[in-house]
């Protein structure tokens, strides 16, 4: 069973608001059919560790609005990867180097992506 329509529409919206941010890529993979936690891995990579916080900051600022409780946030103090869980959706948010290194769209590499909207896309999702 694919990720939730509720599910794909707050990755959208956290998508949105790290694209806002200046995220430098934003990938978002339907975990739905491996994962019983979760529906949704959205991927984010910022350039530093301020700009990881503020993607951060953002995401859950624009979650809260659109109704979606946080269940648990780590790595925010040291922001070289926060992982925020909303139950459905799983966002990562990595300083690029991480980003790189771990590679988690790899990983996942057998799971369908989400289509993002074309105001979220990053220079590297429009050249793929």
């Amino acid at each position: 069973m694919p990720a939730t329509d509720r599910a794909v529409d707050l990755t959208r919206i956290a998508a949105r608001a790290a694209a806002e941010k200046k995220a430098e890529r934003i990938i978002a993979i339907d975990v739905s059919e491996r994962l019983a936690l979760t529906d949704v891995f959205l991927i984010i990579s910022g350039g530093n560790d301020r700009r990881v916080r503020a993607i951060v900051d953002a995401v859950e600022e624009a979650m809260l609005a659109a109704g979606a409780r946080r269940v648990q946030r780590e790595g925010f103090q040291e922001a070289r990867w926060v992982l925020v869980d909303y139950a459905d959706v799983v966002v990562h948010v990595q300083q690029t180097e991480d980003y790189e290194h771990y590679s988690l769209e790899r990983l996942w590499k057998d799971c369908p992506l989400i289509e993002l909207p074309q105001d979220v896309r990053t220079p590297t999702d429009v050249a793929s």
